[in-house]
């Protein structure tokens, strides 16, 4: 999917984006980030097709797209897996394996919400797991979701990253929590005064592709109870720098960072940050 000079005028004349261009990449997940009331969620709908850009256009879209907004309209009269239904036949997805889809989504979630009452008397938590899986159930050719972190528990949480580092097809996203950009591979793009921000801004992708030789990363984890088993049995070697109940932070070499987020992941762990490590200055250097 790639999205060519999209312009975006609200109703109300304030201006959201103004020429963004966006290539979302077929193998990773492309993470959009940005301060609070940049367009991006604007942005979000136009690629899902749930709005109409002032110009410009979305290209090579699939025939599927799974689509979480920002605020999910939970607000219904229908119970949850009807719900899921209608939304399978409005995709044009098989019903019946969409919904067996579905039932392995809401339990590895953690959904405990209540069958056969309405949509409008689920928690937040809950309602948040029924929109994650409306849009991950009807096996969409592109996922595009906003903020898809919001409102779960932890374990609700650390099932999500598990299902998105194993997820190879396209995803685009944003994220104010900084799990995101902990996902293998991410590629991260800022979006400023309506515009996509070019690879020559040091804001745009700070992490680099192709890192230098000798370039480390600095992870920092949360895990369950006490880490010191998982980091000497169960996780590849890296360099511990800090460990304690509930979380630990490492450093690995940059090229390895990838596999060595997704073997944490795979270990039941969360992503708290991800970050590159400043080389030292040197000694005598100005």
């Amino acid at each position: 999917m790639r999205l060519v000079g999209i312009h975006h005028t609200h109703p109300s004349g304030a201006v959201a984006l103004r020429g963004a261009d966006l290539d979302v990449d077929p193998a990773v997940p492309t993470v959009v980030r940005g301060g609070n009331g940049v367009g991006k969620s604007t942005l979000l709908r136009i690629a899902a097709g749930a709005l109409a850009p002032t110009a410009g256009e979305v290209e090579d879209v699939p025939e599927v797209v799974g689509y979480l907004p920002d605020r999910f309209p939970a607000a219904r009269k229908l119970t949850p897996r009807r719900w899921l239904d209608h939304i399978a036949r409005v995709r044009g997805v098989d019903v019946d394996d969409a919904a067996d889809r579905a039932e392995v989504l809401l339990t590895e979630l953690g959904y405990d919400g209540d069958d056969d009452g309405p949509m409008a008397d689920l928690s937040t938590g809950n309602a948040r797991k029924v929109g994650l899986v409306q849009a991950l159930a009807c096996e969409p050719g592109v996922l595009v979701l906003d903020e898809p972190w919001n409102g779960l528990d932890d374990d609700a949480a650390d099932a999500l990253t598990r299902l998105l580092t194993a997820r190879a097809a396209p995803t685009l996203l944003t994220d104010h929590t900084g799990t995101a950009a902990g996902l293998p591979g991410a590629r991260l793009h800022r979006l400023r005064e309506g515009r996509i921000a070019t690879a020559s801004d040091p804001d745009s992708v700070p992490l680099p592709t192709a890192p230098p030789p000798g370039a480390m990363m600095r992870l920092d984890m949360a895990c369950a109870g006490d880490p010191r088993p998982l980091l000497e049995r169960a996780l590849p070697p890296a360099r511990v720098e800090g460990a304690a109940p509930g979380r630990f932070t490492v450093r690995v070499p940059a090229p390895e960072s990838d596999a060595w987020l997704a073997a944490a992941l795979a270990a039941g762990c969360a992503v708290r940050s991800v970050r590159p490590v400043r080389p030292a200055p040197r000694e005598g250097g100005r």
